[in-house]
């Protein structure tokens, strides 16, 4: 192929003149330019091309020479780009996983936290409301002592304090009420059934949260707030039962009394039943316990009481007390001569009521001489009481009477110089100083 501008013959000329030599057409391809292209001749053929086909031509086939020395490059290297990119894809396919384990254990933990803030959650409520159905039960048992109450009262609420509808826990109601706590909606449902918690949650859910436990936590501080209380409330009735019985066997005591035989001689109700022991658990509660105690001290304190009602250390007439004579030697109005005086003289208007100062029953009721109108009560075991001067008697012989009740009214019959009560009190007949009685009396009150 020839790029020389002109037009070349197809015939070769002989070397020298007069030399005629056989014109022969060139067997191989030739491309003759010319003016507007190139003409391909082969074996007497020839096919014209213009000058962007023949470029054209030239470009692909260098550009398959290229393509082929890269592909020839690429299999000669391909071993080591394969190992890189395989390589590079494993890394990222571990780095994938690695993210993927590592949320998921996120997730996991968060989960367990849930689980395990629920049940917390759970547990603290479900010992709320023993604790409540605890207090509600030593409320009841504590209904049984005169005055004492063992309410829960509503928790306070500061500035701190949340609604429960919106925290979603109930507050605890009085127990002398039948509300019981019930369970948040939250509560029923099952961590399963929820969709995984974000990793990063919102700051009010947190705070949420944190609320519940505030709530939980108050309620609790309500409850041991309570039972405090109840227990202050118990041993404050304690202390004030022992000290009472301790006043009473002073009384007995103090009055030379004997108080087995005035329990023996103490009227009794009609009651009975199967005698069943009272048996103390042996982990019974502090609680349990003192109350028990208060039991055994307010059945004594009531025994004692009953006693007590045969004892004539009340006062005869209402208002303020103001003797006008006392027990013992004196003058005689009448003679003025040294005298015995067995009772004291109460001051006291004409008409005043004269009341019974002890449980008894009517002895006599009528005149008896230097006393007038006079009534006498005998209240057992030897002990009676005389009420003279009486300007009218209220009972007869045989009435059982009882403490404070109305026998008589104060005058001035007898041997007696002007209205007012002339009282007794005698031990087996002999008259002693009814001054002794009402101070144990005064004694007895006082506390």
């Amino acid at each position: 192929m020839s790029y020389r501008s002109g037009q070349q013959s197809a015939y070769r000329q002989p070397h020298g003149p007069g030399r005629q030599v056989a014109r022969h057409p060139i067997n191989s391809s030739t491309a003759k330019p010319d003016e507007n292209g190139y003409t391909l001749v082969h074996a007497g053929k020839q096919v014209r091309f213009g000058p962007v086909a023949f470029w054209i031509v030239v470009g692909t086939v260098t550009a398959l020479g290229m393509w082929s020395a890269a592909t020839a490059t690429y299999f000669a290297f391909r071993d080591d780009v394969l190992t890189r990119l395989i390589a590079r894809q494993a890394d990222m396919q571990y780095a994938y996983e690695d993210r993927i384990a590592e949320l998921r254990a996120k997730v996991d933990r968060a989960t367990s936290r849930q689980l395990l803030d629920q049940e917390q959650f759970d547990q603290k409520l479900e010992q709320i409301m023993r604790r409540q159905t605890a207090l509600e039960s030593r409320a009841s048992a504590m209904g049984a002592i005169p005055d004492v109450t063992g309410s829960v009262r509503a928790p306070s609420r500061g500035a701190a304090a949340i609604e429960p509808a919106a925290a979603g826990i109930p507050k605890p109601s009085p127990i002398s009420d039948t509300a019981v706590f019930v369970a948040p909606p939250d509560r029923e449902a099952r961590l399963e059934s929820r969709a995984p918690i974000l990793v990063n949650a919102p700051a009010t859910k947190a705070a949420k949260i944190q609320g519940v436990g505030n709530v939980i936590v108050r309620l609790q501080n309500s409850l041991d707030q309570v039972e405090r209380r109840q227990l202050s409330s118990l041993t404050s009735v304690e202390d004030s039962l022992e000290s009472r019985a301790r006043r009473m066997r002073g009384v007995f005591t103090d009055l030379g009394l004997d108080i087995g035989q005035l329990e023996a001689a103490t009227p009794r109700a009609g009651m009975g039943g199967p005698y069943v022991p009272v048996k103390l658990p042996a982990d019974a509660s502090a609680f349990d316990r003192q109350l028990y105690r208060i039991n055994i001290s307010r059945a004594q304190v009531e025994r004692l009481n009953r006693t007590l009602a045969l004892v004539p250390y009340r006062k005869p007439v209402v208002g303020e007390v103001e003797f006008t004579s006392g027990f013992g030697i004196r003058t005689d109005p009448f003679l003025g001569r040294p005298a015995m005086h067995t009772g004291l003289d109460f001051r006291a208007a004409a008409g005043d009521p004269v009341r019974a100062t002890a449980n008894g029953k009517v002895a006599s009721a009528g005149w008896a001489g230097g006393y007038g109108r006079m009534v006498e009560i005998d209240h057992g075991n030897g002990l009676s009481t005389r009420y003279g001067h009486l300007s009218e008697i209220n009972v007869k012989v045989g009435d059982v009477v009882k403490i404070g009740q109305v026998i008589g009214a104060v005058g001035s019959t007898g041997r007696s110089t002007g209205p007012h009560l002339h009282y007794e009190t005698r031990i087996d007949g002999e008259a002693v100083d009814p001054q002794k009685f009402l101070r144990a009396g005064v004694r007895l009150s006082a506390g």
